[in-house]
């Protein structure tokens, strides 16, 4: 049986990781949020995911931190490259697809059910392939460049229904502000 970590270790001080993977569905969305900044980031997630004692521990918060992202990635540190490829699945947008997917697979209600981190991703990289999720992901991974006619026509309806959307960066939620003040100056 593959053994989940529970704990991390810092200068000889074990801080015991609430492993939930509703916590860490919760720091992804921290993580990705540009209107929060770095240090708020990093104290959100020590917060989220360990007890008040880790929060105390300032002299420690960048390597707690580096170690909770390690976890969060599955064992990958943070400087470990991956393929920077567009994503074909995101968990808050695709969070309806994720439940019915392991209600069909699984018989699991995501809602009701205690998973860790771990196990929760272990399941998700497990669906079969007949999953609403993996049927989604791989109409968004599906290449255009080979269809035509009315095949690329099909295609493109279908990719366009279960895009995933694109938030807008910080920068161009202001750019958008800025036009639509200008617009209305004249």
């Amino acid at each position: 049986m593959n053994k989940y970590p529970e704990y991390i270790e810092v200068v000889s001080k074990k801080y015991k990781i609430n492993t939930d993977f509703r916590l860490a569905l919760k720091c992804d969305e921290i993580f990705r949020d540009e209107t929060i900044g770095d240090y708020e980031k990093m104290l959100a997630i020590i917060y989220i995911l360990l007890d008040d004692n880790a929060l105390k521990d300032t002299n420690n918060h960048e390597k707690i931190f580096k170690l909770l992202i390690k976890y969060l990635r599955r064992g990958k540190n943070f400087d470990d490259s991956d393929n920077e490829e567009e994503p074909s699945m995101d968990f808050k947008q695709d969070q309806g697809y994720i439940k019915a997917s392991f209600m069909s697979d699984y018989n699991i209600d995501l809602d009701k059910t205690d998973l860790s981190w771990w196990g929760f991703y272990d399941l998700l990289e497990g669906l079969t392939d007949n999953s609403v999720l993996n049927r989604v992901r791989t109409i968004r991974e599906e290449p255009l460049n080979d269809k035509k006619g009315k095949e690329r026509a099909k295609w493109e309806k279908l990719k366009k229904q279960v895009e995933l959307k694109r938030e807008k960066t910080a920068k161009e939620k202001e750019l958008d502000d800025y036009w639509e003040k200008q617009m209305k100056m004249r």
